[in-house]
């Protein structure tokens, strides 16, 4: 129990910065560079294998889906070994961010290669790089948002920390967003095939975006990580002490299975063309202008999340305005459609104000579990970094294996069929995609607004955590030396 007396910090006192502007720069970098190969590899494997490969969707989305709940059950283990190791530099993090980019980016390219093999041993290779990809992932991404908690030991300083690198992420993100632009303009102009066209940006976003990853690592850790000595399976139960993050993990859970039954290229590529009034596109590259268009304000609104937070009374309450604007402004979107310039423009009007919250969320949900690691080592003595982000890149993975098996079965009864493009699909395809891609996602946000609201985020609690943390540790650094003096002696 929390002592009455203890040493809460005041709102108007100052307090020692720990992150330097260069260093938070630097690893808002390494995470764009991160968020360029996974947006990548999440976004498009599963269409390359269906619609280039012209590989039986049900047979991809059962493999897929099979391959990466399997990887998701590796995540608790990874987390837990993070927590128990430190390296021989005293730091538990960071240098898997200099160790696991090469073997990560190289894999990232070679998923696309196009083998000449038969449809089997196609399924084989890929996924088999994919598991290996997936292992060295798990560790680069758990140390990689693991180093947002131990960047600072206040709260406040680690908020504005998980805003710019969730800008960082959003931004590389952005960049393998513009794929299907750089696709159309690379078939058009060049005359490549596809096949070749997702070879290249394998190697572009793929290898690329790992190197790049590679700023990350001048982030510093600096709240010092009690030695661990319990075993691997103590590590993983941890998270029985940690009631916001399971929430959080459970709420993004049901949000993530429904964000995108199909992949938006199903629906913008369900036409031949959109008219915007002063230009004609393509499903394509009306797939990335509408990314644009809707995401800009949003974008810039990230900016400024911690203020919000602040003034509005903190993180949770962005997740929940933003959970309540989707379901209102989606529902009202459905019904304008998407046919006509008017209803175009109406739509992206309308899903433009819903990024302003939405693209807060992640935010929020990396300075909330960063909040709730301070939390256990109150109750426990433990930090756990480790456990707790990997159980982000296993939310991610098992509602990714989710949606990929309801996203192939959907396909099937709709009829879908491979060797027909989109437009040429038939009437049930065109009837249903449209309810899909704009109301799909609502069944998981009203599931999301439920579960969200028993998480606590009490500001006064939480300076009162790091008051006391920060008596523990400078009780202990005080043994540590005084033991060091008496054996010297």
């Amino acid at each position: 129990m929390m002592s009455d007396n203890a040493p809460a910090v005041r709102e108007d006192e100052p307090v020692k910065r720990y992150v330097s502007t260069k260093n938070l720069l630097a690893y808002s970098v390494g995470l764009a560079g991160q968020n360029m190969t996974y947006g990548y590899i999440s976004g498009w494997l599963f269409y390359y294998l269906t619609s280039i490969l012209k590989i039986d969707s049900v047979v991809v989305g059962l493999i897929t889906s099979i391959s990466r709940a399997w990887d998701s059950i590796n995540d608790p283990i990874v987390g837990g070994l993070v927590d128990k190791h430190k390296f021989k530099n005293g730091e538990k993090l960071r240098p898997f961010l200099i160790y696991t980019p090469l073997v990560i980016g190289v894999l990232s390219a070679l998923m696309f290669i196009p083998y000449r093999l038969s449809t089997p041993a196609i399924i084989a290779i890929i996924c088999a790089e994919y598991l290996v990809w997936d292992l060295f992932y798990s560790f680069q991404d758990t140390a990689l948002w693991g180093m947002v908690a131990v960047s600072s030991p206040h709260h406040e300083e680690r908020g504005r920390v998980a805003q710019w690198v969730s800008i960082g992420a959003g931004a590389g993100s952005t960049v393998a967003g513009f794929f299907q632009i750089l696709r159309s303009v690379c078939s058009g102009k060049f005359g490549m095939s596809d096949v070749a066209i997702f070879a290249m940006f394998g190697l572009i976003f793929g290898l690329g975006g790992e190197m790049l990853s590679l700023f990350s690592h001048k982030m510093k850790e600096n709240v010092e990580t009690p030695k661990s000595e319990e075993s691997l399976i103590e590590a993983i139960f941890v998270l029985r002490h940690n009631k916001t993050l399971l929430l959080i993990s459970l709420a993004r859970f049901c949000k993530d299975i429904t964000q995108a039954l199909l992949p938006w290229a199903y629906f913008f590529e369900s036409r031949e063309s959109f008219n915007f009034g002063f230009a004609t596109f393509d499903g394509g590259t009306t797939q990335v202008v509408y990314t644009i268009m809707t995401g800009a304000i949003g974008a810039v609104a990230m900016l400024f999340v911690t203020k919000i937070a602040k003034k509005i009374g903190g993180m949770k309450r962005i997740l929940i305005i933003s959970m309540v604007s989707n379901i209102l402004l989606r529902t009202i979107a459905f019904f304008i459609g998407f046919n006509s310039i008017g209803q175009i423009y109406a739509v992206m009007g309308l899903i433009s104000i819903v990024t302003i919250p939405t693209n807060m969320m992640d935010i929020a949900h990396r300075s909330l579990t960063s909040d709730s690691i301070d939390e256990v080592e109150y109750k426990t003595g433990k930090r756990t970094e480790g456990i707790s982000f990997s159980v982000q890149n296993f939310i991610s993975k098992i509602s990714a294996a989710v949606t990929l098996l309801f996203s192939g079965i959907i396909l099937k009864m709709l009829k879908y069929d491979n060797t027909k493009k989109n437009f040429m699909q038939g009437a049930l395809y065109n009837k249903w995609i449209w309810p899909i891609f704009m109301l799909g996602p609502v069944i998981g946000q009203i599931l999301y607004l439920i579960v969200i609201s028993f998480v606590k985020d009490d500001k006064e609690t939480k300076l009162k955590i790091e008051a006391e943390l920060h008596e523990r540790r400078l009780a202990l650094a005080e043994k540590e030396e005084a033991m060091e003096a008496a054996n010297e002696v």
